[in-house]
């Protein structure tokens, strides 16, 4: 996130935090169940023995305890720990000529057990199931109440696959979203010493003897099981200590709890601060601890020269860029304060701060901000780095000239302070011989707040002097002079002054504090407005695009975004549109890309170019280069538009990579669809190619060997074979071909008035072998509209249609041929008596490739016909759909046709008469 745009919520720290409070009450709940997770570094742990241990346990107290799935790998020991408990029986699912068992979700959310133990969390189910993977089994049974025991190893979390994987150079395919853990009740690491888990494998404890040999070559070695159960270990500490921030927060307990190791660095606008975050990164580093550095953004902040807010800015993002989070605390108290109560709610225990150069004097009138914080810290550590150790690490001098703005004294305010205190003693000497001294001073503190909310501390101060001075001379006797004649009225004149000071200067504040608040609101929301206008951005023209007209609108520049092709950087978005660069901002561009900093004009380097090119990064590297020009001349952006500049092209460079990766994802999906189809063309080809080819070449050998020896009716049969199995392959190809035109977009439908019977007529009898075991009936009305059809495409969409019907149709059913005219339009379905279609193939029978199963087999046939016969009839002006009979079981087909115009078609006749 940009450092622009990072504040930190604040809360009293006396006071519980609702978010924990809310986290806590979600926990409490008692509509969902209970997770609990036995983690182990590797296989053969005991991971499962342990969820089998602790369930009998539970089992013992009377506990309704049921197993889900437990997968024993044959150790006996295991198996040993089943008995006594009720076992849900598996769930058995065909795949690929073969049975698949996996835990029967439907059987074990009716049987509803309070505690069910699912072994294997990561496990992939076998399709078919109706989820991909077993946690979201698991997630469907929290959901119901039920509670869970599973086990998972440390190598299927995915957010550490990437490690694991460079660790024991093996990629582990099932993973398990870190999301999964973070929302268990608990979590216990299944630990074992790498020695120990050595010697079990070579026991044969763990995997079968040719097994484990090769396991212990290669994953089971000593050095990746201490790395794996660390990260098993690392893991867990990292959520038993965000575990004990939660329990902090809930019940405001004053921390902090030397449970785990926080850091904290303090920044300010002085020179050195950069040092000291390097400095909190190899503390925290060394600490293997998270670290954060925070500013306070108060009233103070804004007497700031731009050029000490810009080394802030440029600070926070140096902390951001080393790994640590970077956060802007709005000042509501004193800066001390607001650090220790930030510390405290946040489990902080290292603060580090760096040592002032100031004066004895300006901290005696001032105050120390690192004295109170050491005086009030309590049990935090804090460390107070010196100015030398700082300058180890200084401030980076800034790559880009920027234009420090200095701010003269403005007199108008102050003159405007005095006029209206002025006006507020002629009222108040107006009103003092009807109401009193008492209300003509309260005239003029008023005077004084209203020049404080508007103008500011100096001003008000001014108007306390004068008001003070005009309270002596014209109320206090003796009047009309300076002096003080009664002792009693020295003390209201002094508490008058004091009040007037201490109520201006409260009042000044706040208006500070509101200034401060408008302007981050203000830059907040043109920065959601921008990443609002990047969210609906759907391709990356349109982000670049996006990008250089919210850039050039709001710092008021010319702008060029380039981004890498073919190894070269070149324009690909600008405000103005810009087509070329000249060589000199071209070397600019390449060189800013290459080395990831800024070049050309105001900059180190290439300063002879036309324009500033400015690099955009994101976490994974640099993703584009912005130029920036003006017509003006010295630097093109003020250290305000810079951090401006910086927030605007961070989002924008994460919205560059979001649209890559979805485009990365899109290819991948893409070549994923293409290997699919092609493996079911093969498959396709390799059983509806070979199969009739096959009984071609066996029937017509036959006939050619035996040719004396056949009697007549047995050459009739072989000849009928090889006929009909030819007219199957011709069939096939046809598919084949159809299937390719339409991809093509070469079917064009030549469209002629048809009469919808005769084509229906046409298509039966080159069917009529396939449909020899089978009833057809044809329910066609006499008064059936012709239509504009193609004889052609619409002969075939039938054949299709009724190959379907009789091969997924018993044999001896009925095929039903159904026509009807309503609304404009003639429906003609296809309606068979076989099994129907499951719900979720309705849609999908349409797919190429694609064929319904039936039990364990699979109807013969490419799952061609109906995608074919879909693209024909769009081709044509018309729907096609699938669904199942509501009369009895069947699947049913409509086609829906538009009726044309009598003019139209009677014209269209006449034509072809």
């Amino acid at each position: 996130m940009s450092i622009l745009t990072t504040t930190a919520q604040r809360h009293d720290p006396d006071r519980p935090s609702p978010d924990a409070l809310l986290q806590a009450a979600r926990r409490e709940e008692g509509s969902r169940g209970r997770l609990k997770i036995f983690l182990g570094a590797a296989p053969g742990v005991g991971k499962t023995y342990e969820m089998l241990t602790v369930g009998r346990a539970r089992l013992k107290s009377g506990a309704d305890v049921v197993v889900g799935v437990a997968e024993t790998h044959g150790r006996t020991e295991t198996e040993a720990l089943l008995e006594g408990f009720e076992t849900v029986a598996p769930r058995p699912v065909p795949y690929h000529g073969t049975v698949l068992e996996e835990m029967d979700l439907d059987a074990l959310l009716e049987r509803r057990p309070a505690l069910a133990l699912v072994d294997e969390l990561a496990h992939t189910n076998a399709p078919g199931s109706r989820h991909p993977k077993r946690y979201q089994d698991v997630d469907e049974l929290l959901d119901a109440g039920i509670d869970v025991y599973t086990t998972l190893n440390i190598q299927h979390v995915e957010s550490l696959n990437d490690v694991v994987a460079q660790i024991t150079r093996i990629r582990v395919r099932e993973t398990v979203p870190d999301g999964i853990l973070d929302r268990a009740d608990d979590i216990e690491v299944v630990d074992l010493n790498p020695d120990d888990l050595i010697q079990r494998l070579r026991d044969g404890k763990v995997y079968v003897k040719g097994n484990a040999e090769r396991a212990l070559k290669h994953y089971f070695s000593r050095g990746n099981l201490t790395a794996l159960r660390e990260l098993a270990l690392r893991r867990t500490a990292d959520r038993v200590d965000d575990e004990l921030l939660s329990h902090m927060q809930a019940n405001a307990i004053a921390g902090p709890w030397g449970a785990g190791e926080r850091v904290l660095v303090c920044v300010s606008e002085d020179p050195h601060s950069a040092g000291l975050v390097r400095h909190a990164k190899r503390l925290a580093d060394r600490l293997h601890a998270p670290w954060t550095a925070v500013t306070v953004e108060g009233p103070r902040s804004l007497s700031l020269d731009e050029a000490a807010r810009d080394r802030i800015a440029d600070t926070l993002r140096l902390a951001d860029r080393l790994g640590g989070d970077a956060v802007t605390l709005p000042g509501a108290r004193r800066v001390a304060d607001d650090i220790l109560a930030y510390a405290r709610s946040t489990n902080v225990n290292h603060i580090i701060l760096g040592k002032t150069d100031r004066s004895a004097l300006f901290e005696l009138l001032n105050g120390s901000v690192v004295h109170d914080i050491v005086r009030r810290s309590g049990n935090i550590s804090i460390h107070v780095i010196t100015g030398e150790a700082a300058r180890a690490d200084p401030v980076p001098a800034k790559s880009v000239a920027t234009a420090v703005e200095k701010r003269p004294i403005e007199i108008l305010p102050y003159a405007i302070g005095l006029l209206g205190t002025g006006a507020a003693l002629g009222l108040a000497l107006l009103v003092e011989p009807y109401l009193g001294v008492e209300n003509a001073d309260l005239i003029l503190l008023t005077a004084i707040v209203a020049v404080a909310v508007r103008f500011g501390l100096g001003p008000s101060l001014l108007a306390v002097v004068a008001a003070s001075l005009a309270y002596n001379f014209f109320f206090l006797p003796p009047v009309y002079t300076l002096t003080i004649a009664d002792p009693t009225n020295v003390a209201a004149f002094l508490l008058f002054t004091v009040v007037a000071v201490v109520v201006s200067n409260l009042a000044s504040r706040s208006r500070c504090e509101a200034v401060v608040s408008h302007g981050r609101a203000r830059a907040t929301e043109r920065l959601y407005g921008f990443s609002r206008k990047l969210a609906g951005c759907a391709t990356l023209d349109d982000v670049l695009w996006a990008t250089s007209a919210q850039i050039a609108a709001m710092l008021r520049v010319r702008v060029v975004l380039l981004l890498s092709q073919d190894g070269a950087v070149s324009i690909r978005a600008g405000f103005p549109p810009e087509d070329t660069l000249d060589a000199a901002d071209l070397g600019a561009a390449t060189w800013a890309f290459d080395n990831e900093r800024p070049a050309g004009r105001g900059a180190d380097t290439l300063p002879g170019a036309k324009r500033l090119f400015l690099p955009m990064r994101t976490g994974r590297g640099i993703v584009g280069v912005i130029g920036l020009d003006t017509d003006g001349t010295g630097p093109i952006l003020s250290p305000e538009a810079r951090r401006l500049f910086d927030a605007l092209a961070d989002m924008a460079a994460l919205a560059i990579e979001r649209v890559r990766l979805v485009e990365d994802l899109d290819r991948a999906e893409r070549a994923a669809e293409t290997d699919r189809l092609r493996q079911a063309l093969l498959t396709s080809i390799s059983h509806d190619l070979r199969t009739p080819l096959s009984s071609v070449l066996g029937a017509a050998t036959t006939l050619r060997d035996l040719e004396e020896a056949l009697p007549h009716d047995a050459k009739k049969d072989l000849l009928a074979t090889i006929i009909e199995e030819s007219e199957r392959l011709n069939r096939f190809i046809v598919n084949l071909l159809d299937m390719t035109r339409l991809e093509a977009g070469a079917i064009a439908a030549s469209l002629t008035p048809q009469d919808v019977d005769e084509t229906v007529d046409t298509a039966l009898r080159r069917l009529g072998r396939i449909l020899t075991g089978h009833r057809v009936v044809l329910d066609l009305p006499t008064a059936l509209p012709a239509l504009r059809l193609d004889p052609v495409l619409f002969e075939q969409v039938l054949v299709n249609l009724l190959d379907n019907a009789a091969k997924y149709a018993p044999e001896g059913s009925t095929v039903t041929v159904r026509g009807t005219a309503e609304h404009g339009q003639v429906r003609l379905e296809v309606l068979d008596e076989g099994d129907g279609l499951p719900e979720a193939d309705v849609e999908r029978v349409f797919d190429k490739f694609y064929r319904v199963r039936k039990s364990d087999s699979v109807r013969a046939g490419t799952g061609l016909g109906l995608a074919i016969a879909r693209g024909f009839v769009e081709a044509m002006g018309g729907t096609l759909t699938a669904g199942n009979r509501r009369d009895r079981l069947g699947a049913v087909f409509t086609i829906l046709l538009p009726v044309p115009a009598a003019g139209h078609l009677h014209s269209k006749r006449a034509a072809s008469a």
